[in-house]
């Protein structure tokens, strides 16, 4: 295979270059073609996935975490062409979801390799102006989309631990905001701390918020917070690691083809960084991604 591996443009050292020069060489071991793409920020390495999509690249390989999987997004959505990842970014959760090892190079060359490829859905944003983008994990909106926020402007810890860091020190300025949301139609109404719309399971690091979404059932996932009081609340956090929070009163889970959000002073997040301002609409994209991933056992 010819293969353009791209490295996450943010990140010239540590686990990145480490996880993408194993990869490449792991590729090559295997008698395939490695073009590494590599921009000086997302803009310019979002070009350059463009121009090597376009000269008919056989397989993209992602070397980072969703954010940088997300500026591929546009570039193989509907192309058939199939995305490789080596999961080596903060937030690694559509990697987690596909079942593909983190921060193991060498294997996920070797899953990448094997050429085995599914096709998984894909959310696409539309905000009032009617510009559109694509996610593969998770929409944040209110508490959540704070976090997101507050996780990229620190410095320390890395991993995980960065968006644990985040949870508690938003709560501490928890509030909740008016939403309007609709659920294919069905329209919701009243206070709410958060809303997440799901096209995988988790974010921040393997955080379930949308515990029984599949990327492959043509359906999003929606998980809202009632105010319900800042004691309930904190009870309700270690919940959330578990998935168990959407048992909770004060959580209600929906599920649908199209989501409307609107709330006022809010900017959504999708895998991890900023995507619109709401009012958005969300719909799924059925079946619009190729991905290599392990074959089942």
């Amino acid at each position: 295979m010819n293969i353009a591996l791209v490295v996450n443009p943010a990140a010239r050292a540590g686990a990145h270059t480490h996880a993408a020069t194993r990869t490449t060489e792991r590729l090559r071991e295997l008698g395939h073609s490695v073009t590494v793409i590599s921009g000086g920020s997302a803009e310019e390495s979002s070009e350059l996935i463009r121009t090597a999509v376009e000269l008919g690249t056989d397989a993209l390989v992602v070397a980072g975490g969703d954010g940088t999987i997300n500026l591929a997004l546009p570039h193989l959505a509907g192309t058939g062409i199939p995305l490789g990842i080596v999961p080596a970014g903060t937030g690694n959760d559509f990697a987690a979801h596909l079942g593909i090892p983190e921060l193991d190079p060498a294997t996920a060359a070797d899953v990448i390799a094997a050429g085995h490829g599914i096709d998984v859905d894909l959310a696409r944003v539309t905000d009032g102006a009617g510009t559109e983008r694509l996610y593969a994990t998770v929409l944040a909106s209110g508490f959540d989309s704070y976090v997101n926020d507050r996780a990229n402007r620190m410095t320390w810890p890395r991993g995980d631990m960065r968006y644990n860091i985040a949870i508690l020190v938003e709560f501490l300025f928890l509030k909740a905001s008016r939403y309007a949301i609709e659920v294919d139609g069905e329209r919701i109404e009243g206070p709410f701390v958060m809303a997440s719309v799901g096209n995988t399971r988790s974010y921040g690091g393997r955080i379930p918020i949308c515990p029984h979404a599949d990327a492959s059932d043509g359906l999003l996932d929606v998980t809202v917070v009632r105010p319900a009081g800042r004691l309930r609340l904190l009870r309700l956090l270690p919940t959330v690691y578990k998935g168990t929070h959407v048992e909770r009163p004060e959580v209600e889970t929906y599920r649908g083809r199209s989501i409307r959000l609107d709330a006022s002073g809010i900017t959504a997040y999708a895998d991890g960084d900023p995507i619109a301002a709401l009012p958005v609409t969300v719909d799924v994209v059925p079946g619009a991604l190729r991905v290599l991933v392990p074959r089942p056992a």
